[in-house]
């Protein structure tokens, strides 16, 4: 039976809209609304419009309609860790604050040193430690502000969104799951750590799982859109996890992940968190997924350099594009000095190609002296990094990987690919594209039925969607 979802799918840089339709076992997409995204500049704090970013969904809704007038569901995928307060009035106390502020500067150090050892807190929530983890988020909040947890609700920014479709407070499992508030194993809020902060308990709503309802289109609306009470289901609102249902991989295989865009995530899916010592030290992660899985990963600036090198240039006036940037890289000679992309250098926007030429003299390696050089050295430090994370989940894991399975708008870098290929030695396959609206539309079938399990979702992605295979060299 035919079935249509709208897949919201938020990214740090863009947004998009996106109906997918099941039919005779295959999923078609197509794209109805695609919008720019990024964080606002107010009062010298980065935060995020909330308020554009919905009337950018509602124009999607309409734009959706237009094309389909018997939608099966919605919903509501963005990266993680970001959040906002609901208060019990209905508004928000503010606008939610970008991951990239500076706010959190210092707070970490605190939080280790007054209420819980990082090896402590790592055990409880098997989270990296990252500058922007939301429980640093909310610490620094609470000095800044903390008249915006009287009378409130945390939740997160696809929860937010989720609430002002349906009118449901919930935070959803894998986008919680990214916050270190949550406990791993238990795979609820934890609220030991929680008090210790001197946070009230009352703000953290309840847990709701992926792959579930939470409502119906508020009847507002459905008026001002013109439709009927449409589902809006959870899913795996983390964008990774919805990234991560859309790998077609084979169950029979030893696979990793990486889903590629602005963060670089690689890991691997297992059914319990890995809470040891030396997974806190090569900076692992255990995030929530689908079906119960735990994806074990870590996170990488990704085409974030590669991104802001370019708005760089763009700024002084040389229009250069990513095909263009990826046939210089191409075209510069290999073996030339690295970096560690992760480094926090490379954190916050700025002059990538000067932090990289400054890296290097640091390091005392050849200081990159053409843009040709400076993109060769972004593309063979991301290759090396995926490498070493790899190695490392190999090691942690007790794994020897086949295949690599590589996902998201990255996978069009075809260069990047091959490098990756060539320096992990195993096969890697790259696509589909668009796999986190994928996971999301996969999600809301299971939500209603209309697909019976994770792996049968899988087997539609495979069916559905082409891959390419880039073998070492």
């Amino acid at each position: 039976m035919e079935k249509t979802f709208l897949a919201f799918d938020l990214g740090a840089s863009s947004g998009r809209g996106i109906l997918g339709t099941f039919n005779n076992g295959k999923l078609s997409l197509e794209e109805v609304h695609r919008f720019e995204n990024g964080p606002i500049d107010v009062a010298g704090s980065l935060h995020w419009d909330i308020n554009a970013i919905f009337a950018e969904i509602k124009t999607g809704i309409k734009n959706a309609l237009k094309k389909c007038d018997d939608i099966a569901g919605i919903a509501v995928d963005t990266w993680g860790v970001d959040h906002l307060f609901l208060k019990d009035n209905g508004e928000f106390a503010r606008l939610p604050y970008n991951y990239r502020d500076s706010r959190t500067d210092g707070i970490p150090e605190e939080l280790f040193e007054n209420v819980i050892s990082q090896k402590d807190l790592y055990a409880k929530a098997g989270i990296q430690s990252m500058f922007f983890n939301s429980i640093y988020q909310v610490a620094a909040h609470k000095k800044a502000h903390p008249e915006d947890f009287e009378n409130s609700k945390l939740l997160f920014m696809p929860d937010a969104l989720t609430w002002l479709l349906c009118g449901k407070a919930a935070c959803e499992y894998t986008i919680a799951s990214t916050s270190s508030l949550l406990n791993a194993e238990k795979r609820d809020w934890d609220f030991d750590v929680i008090e210790k902060m001197g946070i009230p308990k009352d703000i953290f709503p309840e847990i709701a799982e992926p792959c579930s309802a939470a409502g119906t289109l508020r009847k507002e609306l459905q008026e001002e859109l013109g439709c009927g009470d449409i589902p809006v289901l959870h899913i795996g609102s983390h964008d990774t996890a919805s990234a991560v249902a859309a790998v077609p991989a084979e169950a029979s295989k030893n696979w990793a992940y990486l889903s590629c865009g602005t963060w670089a995530l690689i890991g691997t899916e297992n059914d319990a968190p890995i809470l040891t010592e030396d997974a806190m030290n090569a900076n692992c992660t255990n995030e929530g997924g689908l079906n119960g899985k735990i994806r074990f990963l870590t996170n990488i600036n990704g085409t974030w350099i590669i991104q802001e090198t370019r708005r760089i240039w763009r700024e002084s006036g040389r229009e250069i594009s990513f095909a263009e940037m990826e046939d210089m890289a191409e075209g510069a000679p290999a073996g030339g000095p690295l970096f560690d992309p992760n480094d926090s250098v490379f954190n916050p926007p700025g002059d990538m190609p000067e932090r990289i030429r400054e890296y290097c003299r640091k390091t005392d390696q050849e200081v990159p002296e053409n843009d040709a050089a400076i993109l060769r050295c972004i593309y063979d430090s991301l290759a090396m990094c995926f490498k070493d994370k790899l190695a490392k989940f190999a090691e942690l894991d007790n794994k020897e990987f086949d295949v690599l399975h590589i996902v998201g708008g990255g996978t069009k870098d075809r260069l990047l690919m091959q490098l990756t290929a060539d320096c992990i030695g195993i096969p890697v396959v790259a696509g589909p594209v668009e796999a986190t609206a994928i996971g999301n539309i996969i999600g809301q079938g299971i939500a209603v039925n209309a697909i019976a399990s994770l792996d049968e979702g899988r087997k539609i992605v495979k069916n559905s969607f082409e891959t390419e295979t880039f073998m070492p060299k």
